[in-house]
């Protein structure tokens, strides 16, 4: 058997993840849980689990963790751990061989790093810890043996219609294999046919209402601004070593195409699927090998057409701006994607308007120039300082 460590359990991707192990215990074994704040929903996984070790934000959820446990008779002897340490320590233990890296925004890059340096596979559906440390990511997982497999959808695509046998071979040029192009597919989100005046009057809750993906708020509003595919541009970028002008974003709203790879002769490879996200989840699981994720057949016939579009980048401005910072290299990314989540909860806290989310971006971007971002500290500093900057612009919007 397989142990298995979840970052983010309670999420999404977490919830999931366990769904597709719970289908194959006799594969996996859940060795680590791990939760920001959710204590009720880790509560009922280690009842049901009983993992070796459980992770929460703090002491005080601790204390709530074991409270809840022992109400419930809990007769398990996990061990309730805290904070970074606790995250990196549960993402590094030698009895497990799976990570997956499913915590939302910058939390989740060092007990992903964590899990690199001990070469883990590492299945990485936390896009962030790419977007801010690309490239010394990428170094943990090569020098370290590290297997990295893509939990974003259309990451996943890519790689299922590439002929690479791992995605951290950074020696590998794409045009050495013939491709012409990755075309990321983007649902366009609850927004897409919105005009520039509808789009300054929506609020947090239509925002975090996707039409296809069941999502939480944070990555919600990133799809709604469009924000969400220009971090998958960059992520792209470090996990195929491409360069931005190799990555188109083509609207399609059903998100039954998931990605596309163009080929020079003319060839164009797209992988399929319902949206949900257990088929990448159960594809990275046991790359090369496939197994049952739960997930529906696709019935085409059903779905009849299917529909395109290219992107405004004027109404969704947020695209542009990652474009631009991966052009710019070093830690711009990190800047992008700090000044992105200020402002993405400033809105989800009704401090700004939708539309006030990229000129907090583009603000913080001009004010702080990227360093290099080979050093762990110069990615942590800029991050910090961007946060502080962008809580400034965040101030200076502020709806009176």
């Amino acid at each position: 058997m397989i142990g298995i460590t979840i970052l983010g359990a309670t999420g999404t991707i977490g919830l999931n993840t366990l769904n597709v192990v719970a289908q194959h215990r006799h594969q996996f074994k859940v060795i680590a849980l791990t939760a920001h704040t959710n204590v009720s929903r880790l509560a009922e996984q280690c009842l049901y689990w009983q993992p070796k070790y459980a992770v929460v934000s703090d002491e005080k959820h601790a204390d709530l963790l074991q409270q809840q446990l022992k109400e419930q008779h809990y007769a398990g002897d996990t061990k309730i751990l805290t904070g970074i340490e606790g995250l990196n320590k549960v993402a590094s233990l030698p009895e497990v061989g799976i990570v997956m890296a499913a915590i939302v925004g910058s939390a989740g890059l060092l007990p992903s790093l964590a899990a690199a340096k001990t070469g883990k596979r590492l299945l990485l559906a936390n896009k962030e810890a790419l977007v801010m440390s690309g490239k010394l990511f990428m170094q943990a997982v090569q020098h370290n043996y590290a297997t990295l497999l893509p939990i974003d959808s259309e990451h996943n695509a890519l790689f299922q219609c590439m002929p690479l046998t791992k995605t951290n071979s950074q020696s590998i040029e794409l045009d050495n294999l013939g491709i012409k192009q990755l075309i990321l597919t983007a649902s366009g989100g609850p927004f897409r046919t919105f005009t520039a005046k509808q789009l300054e009057k929506v609020t947090p809750e239509q925002a975090c209402k996707h039409p296809n993906w069941n999502m939480g708020r944070k990555i919600s509003v990133d799809s709604a601004t469009m924000m969400n595919k220009g971090l998958e541009v960059i992520e792209a970028c470090w996990l195929f070593n491409s360069s931005p002008d190799k990555i188109k974003v083509l609207l399609h709203p059903q998100s039954i195409i998931h990605s596309m790879v163009e080929y020079v002769d003319g060839s164009v490879l797209a992988q399929l699927g319902n949206p949900d996200m257990r088929t990448p989840i159960a594809h990275a699981l046991t790359w090369p090998e496939r197994i049952q994720s739960g997930v529906d057949s696709l019935n085409l016939a059903e779905i009849a057409q299917l529909h395109f579009e290219d992107v405004d980048m004027q109404r969704f401005p947020c695209l542009r701006l990652a474009y631009e910072a991966m052009l710019a290299g070093g830690t711009t990314t990190t800047i992008l994607n700090a000044a992105n989540e200020v402002a993405v909860q400033a809105f989800l806290d009704k401090q700004i308007r939708f539309v006030d989310i990229p000129i907090v971006i583009e603000q913080t971007l001009t004010n702080l120039t990227g360093k290099d971002a080979s050093h762990l500290d110069f990615i942590l500093e800029d991050d910090a300082q961007a946060r502080e900057l962008a809580n400034l612009e965040v101030k200076r919007l502020q709806i009176k």
